[in-house]
């Protein structure tokens, strides 16, 4: 297999005309119901993506044609479940291997549309949930919704990694950068699988332990970040190197989203319409988790006073570390997100948590592609956020769980918080775009 691969990538870095059509026809065949889990699709593409990432293909050309991919597989494994309904349990493969349908299908009963989106990332049930969903009759305007988010955000966990990886091996990186990275990677790949297993087991104590976590990550990081410094130069250089002007108007309406008067209004508003329908203990979780994100990025952020990338023409003033950008975004959507999730089973409030992070983490990264923070900056600023996020919460469920917020509520909050989102979005954008040149 591994041979194959290699002159599988070597000739399509020979011939890279082909590395475009070759990530489509990957992605789709893992994504193809019974075809994805035959073929290993995955080490497919994170080969493709290493030769993309060389120079052959943008990051953007990279990640849509993996999602166009992604789509097709999806589109095709719906229509043969509609096609065949129950009758496909009578296929040669399906036949011979009936565990194969018979675990996607109870994903399916189990969680509904939150195992398309969860079980997105779950290898053997990638492709076959949305023949279940065919095979069950859901509504194709709903199975077309939930796929564009799910493809989107697979294409981008399972392509970005290794197209990352092929641009650094291109660029002159910093002498330590790789061993930092993998000591950085390592850190968080505990941390989010330490708060997953215990989200899922539905832990008594496991809002508290995720914000001990947090707060541990953070503290290491706020320890270790002078001996993380060929890391923070290695991203800023492999990012700034691909940064193009014709995104940079859509990057900076995105980080717009995460400015301090923005933030500033919008948690004002959410607890505001809280207080005012009455939701006295969710009012009390957003506020406890939107003002103690701001006083610790701010308490954070004097104490240690770091200084800013020397990327913009126009450097802020203000210090780095943490990204106030990224906490109060990842503060605001994770409050957002724990709220849709209450009354619910453990893997649709992940799976909240998840969809919650998606925003969060593209103000976040904006940050970065400006040039206006470290990336330890914003995960800093994304630690603090969920290490008070989940502490309010354990704080506020002391004697009972938090309750589901009534429909009318929400009927309510998200439309004025949308509308203030891009209100703010749209405000002045011109003098945002002409100071994060660079």
């Amino acid at each position: 297999m591994g041979q194959w691969l290699d002159s599988l990538t070597v000739w399509l870095s020979a011939n890279p005309e082909w590395l475009g059509v070759a990530i489509f026809i990957i992605a789709c065949i893992e994504c193809l119901a019974i075809a994805g889990i035959i073929v290993p699709g995955t080490v497919l593409l994170f080969g493709v993506a290493v030769a993309a990432g060389s120079g052959a293909l943008s990051l953007g050309h990279t990640l849509l044609l993996g999602f166009l991919g992604g789509l097709l597989g999806d589109a095709m494994s719906y229509a043969i479940g509609k096609y065949f309904h129950q009758n496909i349990r009578r296929l040669p493969l399906l036949r011979s291997h009936p565990e194969w349908i018979g675990g996607a299908e109870t994903y399916f009963h189990r969680y509904g549309i939150a195992s398309l989106l969860v079980g997105r990332f779950i290898g053997p049930l990638r492709p076959m949930l949305p023949m279940v969903a065919g095979m069950f009759d859901m509504p194709l305007p709903r199975f077309i919704a939930v796929s564009l988010v799910a493809a989107a955000g697979w294409s981008a966990a399972y392509l970005l990694p290794g197209w990352a990886t092929g641009a650094a091996m291109r660029l002159p990186l910093p002498e330590h950068f790789w061993p930092q990275a993998g000591v950085v990677a390592a850190g968080l790949a505990l941390l989010l699988g330490l708060s997953l297993n215990s989200s899922i087991r539905d832990r008594r104590y496991g809002t508290r332990m995720i914000s001990g976590l947090c707060l541990a990550t953070l503290i290491a990081l706020f320890l270790g970040w002078p001996w993380l410094h060929d890391f923070d130069q290695g991203v800023m250089t492999l990012v700034q190197e691909h940064r193009s002007q014709a995104l940079d108007g859509t990057v900076v309406l995105v980080t717009r989203l995460g400015d301090f008067r923005t933030q500033f209004f919008l948690g004002g508003l959410l607890t505001g319409l809280l207080l005012l329908m009455r939701q006295w203990r969710h009012a009390l979780f957003a506020g406890a988790a939107l003002i103690g994100t701001a006083i610790g990025n701010g308490t954070l952020k004097w104490l240690f006073a770091r200084a800013r990338p020397e990327v913009l023409t126009d450097p802020l003033t203000s210090y780095s570390m943490p990204s106030g950008h990224s906490s109060a975004s990842f503060a605001f959507f994770l409050v957002l997100a724990v709220l849709a999730g209450r009354g619910q089973p453990p893997r649709m409030r992940l799976t909240w948590i998840l969809l919650g992070c998606i925003p969060a983490l593209s103000i976040a990264l904006s940050r970065v592609y400006l040039g206006a923070h470290w990336p330890t900056d914003i995960l800093a600023g994304a630690l603090l956020a969920c290490c008070v996020c989940a502490l309010s919460l354990t704080l506020v469920q002391h004697r009972q769980p938090l309750p589901a917020m009534p429909l009318r509520v929400w009927w309510l909050v998200l439309p004025a918080c949308i509308a203030l989102l891009g209100f703010f979005a749209l405000y002045a954008l011109p003098d945002a775009v002409a100071r994060y040149q660079y």
